[in-house]
């Protein structure tokens, strides 16, 4: 009876965060689908054959990997924080707080829109790239690992964010401060090999190169790091990510507050 009630429950939730992803579509969906399409035009068709060939494949094809990637982790990661901390601005994630629902079906729920925003503007952005090159699949079953753990782990990160945030400001730091450079120092645009010794170094510190890397190998073949070591950064983040959750919204009151 209980599982029958908590699957009620997460349907319950999930379903809101779906109606509100489809009610505000033209402001989660275009705006992705236009930048995506400017970076092929820009980095692909203009840039790229200036670039040439790396690694046996077309500049705009190396770059695919990391446009999907860098597209489910800004949405994943967007429709959480809003989300949650419009609930919490409006005062009605206490209602969902005090009901008797187990944290791992709120976490789940309120994950949800997110993990769905992700993967669903990931697909379109390789439903692009069939406009301007054809798509190359080396292994499927990587791909959707991936993309899965990814909208996962960065779903628990807008989480965080919103139960932190006091304010509309706040939900954009993360973004802006760390999730974009991590980005853009994360490989989408070059392969390891064109940076410095030094800058090597510093890009095996960012764990979002390894995500691209993995994500690479998975659409190409190609990886610059083993493909082991993106599963275990995933599954280790997501654990932290998750029981950091959990606790906060067990014990904490910044998201009551």
């Amino acid at each position: 009876m209980n599982i029958l009630l908590h699957w009620i429950a997460f349907k319950s939730i999930c379903n809101k965060e779906i109606h509100r992803l489809a009610r505000i579509w033209i402001q989660t969906l275009i705006p992705p689908i236009i930048t995506i399409t400017l970076y092929f035009i820009i980095f692909g068709n203009l840039i790229g054959p200036r670039i040439g060939v790396i690694q046996n494949y077309s500049y705009i094809e190396y770059i695919i990997p990391g446009l999907v990637m860098m597209s489910v982790i800004t949405n994943a990661y967007s429709n959480v924080a809003s989300s949650v901390f419009s609930a919490k601005f409006q005062r009605n994630i206490e209602e969902l707080l005090v009901a008797p629902i187990p944290t791992y079906i709120i976490i789940t729920g309120l994950i949800s829109g997110g993990v769905i925003r992700g993967i669903f503007v990931g697909t379109i952005v390789m439903l692009i790239s069939l406009l301007f090159i054809p798509l190359h699949i080396h292994n499927w079953i990587v791909i959707l690992a991936i993309l899965l753990s990814t909208a996962i782990l960065f779903s628990l990160i807008g989480l965080l964010n919103a139960i932190f945030a006091k304010n509309f400001d706040d939900i954009s730091l993360i973004p802006t401060f760390i999730l974009t450079p991590l980005i853009y120092l994360g490989g989408v645009f070059y392969p390891l090999t064109f940076l410095t010794a030094f800058w090597q170094t510093v890009s095996k510190l960012n764990p979002i190169f390894y995500m691209i890397s993995g994500l690479r190998f998975g659409f190409l073949g190609i990886n610059d790091t083993l493909l082991v070591f993106t599963f275990v950064i995933l599954i280790a983040l997501i654990l932290l990510f998750y029981l950091t959750a959990a606790y906060f919204i067990n014990y904490g009151n910044s998201i009551r507050n």
